[in-house]
């Protein structure tokens, strides 16, 4: 939420929400993922179009091998490009079961430092290739039955535990819809 002051007027910003996602954290930005640290807002781009449908968000498992969603399905059609979302350096690109992965360590993330993974990919980068936020790592495959139009799984790993790729988004990511202007009653205005 910002504070603007104009034509004599004082008015908040408030963002529309995305449908769908969760309530931010105090102080603006995305929810810490459970059991674990929080995630810090390091993303620059979506790694798939401006604002892509979230087809299946992620669903942590209640156990380490039990059921769950270990990442994001963002609706996307096959040929589409496909984006490192932070700098960093990629760390595998390749296939893995038949389908294209690309990896990519995030740079200043910390130790383990935070992955992110791109599937189903036809990589145009190669392991080792330090890239940045935005930059096209190469462009979505065919998914077959998992995604019926076109999908893109997006994971986010720090070691061996599995986070909410989502919470790598800023804020000013996430919002759908222009902002709207609420009046704020009893503020004096600036000098």
């Amino acid at each position: 939420m910002r504070v603007c002051a104009g034509l004599g007027l004082l008015a908040l910003l408030v963002p529309a929400s995305l449908p769908g996602a969760e309530p931010a954290a105090a102080g603006g930005g995305p929810p810490p993922s459970p059991g674990g640290p929080a995630v810090p807002a390091v993303a620059r781009v979506w790694p798939v179009g401006a604002r892509p449908a979230v087809l299946r968000p992620w669903e942590p498992p209640p156990a380490p091998y039990g059921r769950g969603h270990r990442g994001a399905d963002l609706a996307a059609p096959p040929g589409a490009p496909v984006r490192a979302v932070a700098p960093g350096r990629v760390s595998f690109a390749g296939r893995v079961a038949g389908r294209g992965v690309v990896s990519v360590e995030l740079t200043g993330t910390g130790e383990p430092p935070l992955r992110t993974t791109y599937e189903p990919v036809r990589a145009s980068v190669e392991k080792g290739r330090e890239v940045t936020a935005g930059e096209v790592l190469g462009t979505v495959e065919a998914a077959g039955a998992h995604c019926p139009g076109g999908c893109l799984h997006w994971g986010l790993r720090r070691g061996d535990a599995y986070l909410d790729p989502l919470s790598l988004l800023p804020p000013w990511l996430l919002r759908r819809g222009p902002s709207r202007l609420l009046p704020v009653l009893g503020v004096p205005l600036p000098p």
